[in-house]
């Protein structure tokens, strides 16, 4: 049923709700534009740094800034840190304003050419994989900053050098160690944005809709660019002492005032085992040795502060400062035990886990979870596509997790053991009985369901990575079902696998059950390629009928904590706002009661406390605002009780089926829009050939999950097919959302 106003609304309450709708879009007007013009004013300012126009800006802000409480360093985070907490700030109170802002129609999609930029894939192949036309922009400004900061250092250090009165034969090595200096500088520089990307929760993604998978790659590439200037930093001074002879007595030397070079020397030692293991091979196939040395990241920060000091760490510190904000909250959200309702096991060795979840927590179909298992490892998480829509239920969140490494094998083998025991012939004593204790982190996902804002969807999966596109059907099918806000009308779903026994993943989805009349509300197909078997096997007609039945595995656990970023946008603002003016008022009290009051003048000394303060404004000020967050979702929470008797072992949640499903053969009705190829793959270019003939010239949007290989062979191929070119309206939303890990 479509939703219409209600005729008992007055004259006077429309007319109430219409003003304040304008008031609410003036004042998120102000904010865009105010935040915008904080952002590129601080983002100029960051290119012309290192040259004598960004040199002349920061002596006269300092001169006019450092006579307060805070001196040089108060000047200092101000203008580097500064606007990025502001922005925060403001991002936050602009998402509140929002709210659940989830209503799609023609009119707001086709005017947002931005999406264009944002998706429409310029490169498929190279070191940086799929790039879109935004990021692609990206790149070209961030190379010209790193070509224009090396020419206007590499000018200021020879006027510089006339400054000096040393010896010819020093002159090369002073220009070696002041060029090594500048290096560094740049590498603080790309610093300032490595850690916004890999913030999951983080106000700044939400605020532009990027999800937290998504940002990873800048953090990469950011993590990249960053060591290599560190490198050619620290490489520049170990040269130059070494010539000198003065390597070792240098390379241990721990300065009071100024640079302390030990300190230093330990970040990068940190930094460059990070870099090594970080390294796409090792990624790949040494996942355990990459997470382990990732968390070096403490020691790389800590020795980095005490290395220069808080004057030149307060550039670095507010990207730092969200981080810890948001690493603090996912540590608050991951000490819950959660309650794992149901586990099964498919034919193809996939798994399934059904996680118990408030029914006041908020999340799209495209999102993510970190899981871990403590049964298996109390240190390792792993991410995992949701394959359920969030209109399937208040009460649960399923996800799919095919077994490729150590860990899921480990996981498949804990729920063999489940079926073992659930075996009438086994008699196990309720303590011998098989136990499984997860933590989750997140959802994590994009701030809204960008997927319901295009009337055609083209969804191509490979493997496992058909696992969120069961969330994205659901999610359509049951708004179809319940006339809510939902542009699709065509889907074509690509599902390229190796074997047929991956077909029992389809059960996973019951589409009749959902709309039972989905046929006349939208034209949904299903195209799958079985790519290593020239034919079915006999089983195949039932092999979605083959599956394990579900299995309740023995847990003290509960529902999955509310405390996540991406969660309710008033608490997270909160937890911001606090947290930030916590960390003035600590920064302020030591100042006045302790550095001016004692005369601290060691650098390094100052950086570690800078750091302290960090860390404890979030733990104080911002635990206080944790705690109540928590209590408020446990009472929240409580407002449906039972809430785990609406769900059944198979992870559903119970529900009248629709009347009109008598009568009606599902089976046959499956079968008309399911099509399976045996010993092919699919040809994206005469697929797409086929899209253009029967749809013409329409809006499209495009999801991939899958492999990197499939990723480039598809954007290829829209970014030359001529269905792309001629739409109307070009949205294409290129992302890989599915984990193998």
């Amino acid at each position: 049923m479509d939703d219409h106003e209600s005729p008992l609304l007055s004259k006077e309450s429309s007319s109430s709700s219409s003003s304040s709708s304008v008031v609410a879009s003036s004042f998120k007007w102000i904010l865009k534009v105010l935040m915008s013009v904080i952002f590129v004013a601080w983002v100029v300012f960051l290119f012309v740094y290192p040259g004598k126009l960004g040199d002349g800006i920061l002596t006269n802000w300092r001169a006019v800034s450092s006579h307060t409480l805070f001196g040089t360093t108060g000047s200092m985070f101000l203008i580097f840190s500064g606007p990025i907490l502001v922005i925060s700030v403001l991002a936050s109170l602009y998402l509140i304003i929002s709210g659940e802002e989830n209503v799609f129609t023609k009119k707001k999609i086709s005017k947002f050419p931005r999406f264009r930029l944002w998706t429409f894939p310029v490169l498929v192949d190279g070191p940086f994989g799929v790039v879109s036309a935004a990021e692609f922009l990206g790149i070209m400004i961030f190379s010209v900053f790193f070509l224009w900061a090396i020419y206007a250092y590499t000018m200021r250090d020879l006027d510089l050098l006339d400054l000096f009165h040393v010896l010819p034969e020093d002159r090369s090595m002073l220009l070696l160690e002041i060029t090594g200096l500048r290096f560094g500088m740049i590498g603080l520089l790309c610093m300032v944005f490595l850690f916004l990307p890999i913030s999951r929760g983080s106000i700044l993604l939400r605020l532009v809709d990027i999800p937290f998978e998504h940002a990873t790659k800048y953090h990469v590439w950011l993590g990249h660019i960053t060591m290599a200037f560190f490198s050619f930093h620290g490489l520049c001074y170990v040269v130059a002492w070494t010539v000198q002879g003065r390597l070792l007595e240098l390379l241990f030397e721990w300065k009071a005032i100024g640079i302390a070079v030990l300190p230093g020397v330990i970040s990068l030692v940190a930094g460059l085992l990070m870099w090594v293991t970080s390294l796409q091979y090792v990624r790949k196939h040494y996942f355990e040795l990459f997470f382990y040395t990732h968390q070096l990241y403490i020691v790389f920060v800590v020795f980095l502060a005490l290395h220069v000091g808080d004057y030149l760490f307060s550039i670095v510190a507010g990207g730092i400062f969200l981080f810890i904000l948001d690493r603090f909250l996912r540590f608050c959200q991951s000490r819950r035990t959660v309650d794992v309702i149901s586990a099964k096991s498919f034919p193809c060795g996939t798994l399934e886990l059904v996680l118990s979840k408030p029914p006041n927590m908020r999340y799209n179909a495209l999102s993510f979870v970190f899981l871990q298992v403590r049964e298996l490892s109390w240190l390792q998480w792993h991410p995992f596509s949701v394959s359920s829509s969030p209109l399937d239920g208040k009460h649960h969140v399923a996800v799919l997790i095919k077994v490729l490494g150590g860990w899921t094998a480990k996981l498949r083998d804990k729920l063999s053991k489940l079926y073992e025991a659930e075996n009438p012939d086994q008699l196990l004593s309720p303590l011998s009985y098989p136990k499984i204790t997860t933590c989750v982190e997140g959802p994590y996902g994009h701030e809204s369901p960008y997927h319901l804002a295009y009337e055609n969807l083209v969804l191509v999966a490979g493997g496992i990575g058909i696992s969120p596109f069961f969330a994205i059907l659901s999610d359509i099918l049951q708004r179809k079902r319940d006339g809510k806000a939902c542009l699709p009308k065509k889907v074509l779903v690509i599902w390229a696998i190796k074997n047929s026994d991956e077909l029992s993943l389809l059960s996973s989805i019951d589409i009749p059950s959902l709309c039972p009349s989905f046929s006349q509300k939208m034209n949904l197909e299903i195209n799958i390629y079985v790519t290593r078997q020239s034919e079915p096997l006999l089983e195949d007609g039932m092999v979605h009928k083959m599956v394990n039945p579900s299995v309740k595995p023995r847990s003290n656990g509960c529902p999955m904590s509310v405390l996540v970023g991406t969660g309710d946008n008033i608490w997270s603002g909160l937890y911001l706002v606090s947290s930030t003016i916590g960390f003035v008022l600590m920064i302020t009290l030591l100042d006045i009661f302790y550095i001016n009051k004692f005369n601290i003048t060691a650098w390094w000394y100052k950086g570690l406390l800078f750091v302290v303060c960090m860390v404890a404004s979030v733990l104080i000020f911002g635990g206080l605002v944790v705690v109540f967050w928590n209590l408020w979702g446990e009472k929240a929470g409580d407002v449906e009780p039972n809430g785990h008797d609406k769900v059944t072992t198979n992870g559903e949640e119970l529900h009248n089926p629709s009347a009109e499903l008598k009568g009606l053969n599902t089976e046959d009705d499956i079968q008309s829009f399911i099509t399976t190829r045996y010993g092919t793959r699919p040809d994206f270019k005469e697929i797409f050939e086929s899209l253009n003939e029967k749809w013409g010239s329409v809006d499209v949007g495009v999801i991939v999950c899958g492999p990197a290989s499939l990723q480039s062979t598809v954007a290829k191929e829209i970014r030359s097919h001529s269905i792309w070119r001629s739409t109307n309206h070009p949205l294409f939303h290129f992302n890989s959302h599915s984990f193998d890990l």
